[in-house]
């Protein structure tokens, strides 16, 4: 089947919608959490997990807000200790992702449809892989290396999409200003993906829920028009097939 990533800043309604696609698609549906918070993942491995009970054990609070900003972002001096632990931690990120596609495959060889909430590559794009005027650490520009040229990306992303004060006051996280920076990294991320489609979340959820549905449909119906006219027929494969196996050996 196919891969849906659903994105969008915090209060963009990612989870809610995708639980009411989990109904309105008429495929079956696996719904998959690709986003950096452990505690919101369906799908974790067991060192991610002893990880995740260690830093709550310790005091740290659930990293709900994904990847910093890009003034967090900038490089800051390390040392070997700092370097050290950050390979470790991308070396246990990577472990993770790749069980998570490994996930997707499987499913897909199942003939689910995958419904991503959130997506690496989306959400670590401005973080480790877009143009910067700093250099970055060499964690980050492994795992940003991984995400851009090997880690597979979604076939259809739908941005969810809102005004920084109206998703501001849906959950009261973050600032305004954040937000609108987070939504306008998003956007740019439509010269960079082949089928990105924009909807907007400031309207009923079944209003919204539909034109997803509509949109993911349409995809579908496309991309399977798309694949019947580049496929030869049947008789034209078997003649190709014979002209291979007449040609002389050198």
């Amino acid at each position: 089947m196919f891969t849906v990533a659903l994105i969008g800043p915090d209060g963009a309604g990612k989870t809610t919608i995708s639980e009411h696609l989990m109904e309105s698609l008429p495929w079956k549906v696996k719904y998959l959490y690709m986003g950096v918070n452990a505690d919101s993942s369906n799908r974790v491995l067991p060192t991610t997990a002893v990880i995740r009970a260690i830093k709550r054990a310790c005091g740290v609070k659930p990293d709900v807000g994904g990847p910093p900003s890009l003034e967090m972002a900038k490089a800051k001096p390390q040392g070997f200790l700092r370097s050290a632990k950050s390979l470790l931690s991308l070396a246990n990120r990577l472990c993770e992702e790749s069980y998570r596609q490994v996930l997707t495959w499987w499913y897909e060889l199942r003939g689910h449809v995958v419904l991503y909430d959130r997506h690496y590559f989306i959400d670590y794009f401005a973080y480790d892989i877009a143009p910067c005027e700093w250099r970055r650490p060499l964690a980050r520009r492994l795992h940003g290396f991984w995400l851009n040229r090997i880690f597979p990306k979604p076939d259809l992303v739908v941005y969810l999409d809102a005004p920084g004060e109206v998703l501001f006051a849906r959950k009261g996280e973050g600032t305004i200003e954040a937000l609108e920076r987070r939504r306008n990294e998003y956007l740019e991320l439509r010269d960079h993906l082949e089928h990105f489609a924009v909807i907007d979340v400031n309207r009923p959820l079944d209003v919204v829920t539909q034109e997803v549905t509509e949109v993911i449909v349409d995809f579908h119906r496309s991309r399977n028009t798309s694949t019947r006219a580049t496929t030869p027929p049947q008789s034209t494969k078997l003649e190709m097939a014979h002209a291979t196996t007449r040609e002389p050996k050198s």
